[in-house]
């Protein structure tokens, strides 16, 4: 019977953390829900083969803990490689940015979240799937006076950009014939200087090769801006999986510290962060935080601080 339970749990534990290797056999659409779980993966892979060592006394559950570290060990080095910890050193001028998907049906929250917004003390708020918000929008401009989306440059309700300051050079991009008008790309003037704001809602990563196509013609409209660039959204993917790191790579973008879960919101900070905020020189982050309040919404969104450096 014992020999019977190890062959079982060896197999089961086994497949398991292949599937959190795939990476490194082979990047595929395919595989990709499995890129964002790999710390996920190795830990409880971790913690499993630790139990079943000390019940079944097996020696190949040792090498599948070695396994499952050495995943969780290169998943934390991943999630640590775009950080710059530094921007609190750098002078310049501040600028705050929320980012927020705060869920297409979420109507019964829309006022509330309205109301958040409105007083947020931000700068620029990105938001995706912002239909919620559209019976407010006369009330968000109160504090936001300059936008675009839901029928201001696109006739769509998803992506929107709420700002203090005139937004200059607006407009929306169509990613790829899946969806429309799911990049926006704007700058605005603060203290003498002029910030590139790009805001994405990109698909999710299983949806055939859509992520990776979406995120490098991003990047490509991208690489064309010139100075401070923050950009933000719902990527529907960690950082860590293989076509988001080469985003961040092409685009030089960083985070100014290990990025906090905003999904799913039932499992708390032990989730995933699929939202982000990245920024690159002389646009320097100085902090990015998860908002403490889901409001309704299956995402956390997440604020950030910025230094604006002169140039």
């Amino acid at each position: 019977m014992k020999t019977r339970l190890i062959c079982i749990f060896s197999v089961l534990l086994t497949l398991f953390l292949g599937a959190g290797s795939l990476r490194y056999i082979k990047d595929f659409w395919l595989f990709s829900f499995t890129y964002s779980f790999q710390l996920h993966i190795g830990i409880t892979g971790a913690v499993a083969a630790i139990i079943f060592f000390l019940v079944l006394r097996s020696r190949y559950m040792l090498f599948l803990l070695a396994w499952a570290i050495a995943l969780s060990a290169h998943a934390t080095m991943l999630r640590y490689e775009f950080v710059s910890p530094a921007g609190e050193a750098v002078t310049g001028h501040p600028f705050k940015l929320i980012s927020f998907n705060v869920l297409g049906d979420n109507y019964v929250n829309g006022a509330r979240i309205a109301d958040f917004i409105a007083r947020s003390g931000a700068d620029v708020v990105y938001v995706m799937e912002g239909a919620p918000l559209a019976p407010y929008l006369a009330r968000i401009a109160e504090a936001y006076p300059h936008r675009i989306g839901c029928m201001v440059a696109t006739e769509t309700c998803d992506l929107l950009v709420f700002s203090k300051y005139p937004l200059e050079d607006a407009r929306f991009v169509t990613l790829s014939d899946l969806r429309r008008d799911r990049m926006a790309v704007a700058k605005v003037t603060a203290a003498d200087t002029t910030i590139n704001l790009v805001a994405l809602h990109v698909t999710k990563p299983y949806f055939d090769d859509y992520h990776e196509e979406e995120l490098h013609v991003a990047s490509r409209i991208m690489r064309a801006l010139q100075g401070p660039l923050i950009v933000g959204g719902d990527f529907n993917s960690s950082a860590i999986a293989p076509d988001m790191r080469r985003f961040q790579q092409r685009n030089n973008l960083h985070v100014s510290n290990f990025e906090p879960a905003t999904w799913p919101i039932e499992a708390g900070h032990f989730g995933i962060p699929i939202d982000h905020v990245f920024s690159r020189m002389p646009a320097t982050m100085t902090s990015l935080t998860r908002l403490p309040d889901a409001m309704g919404s299956n995402h956390y969104g997440l604020e950030a601080e910025f230094n604006i450096q002169r140039q």
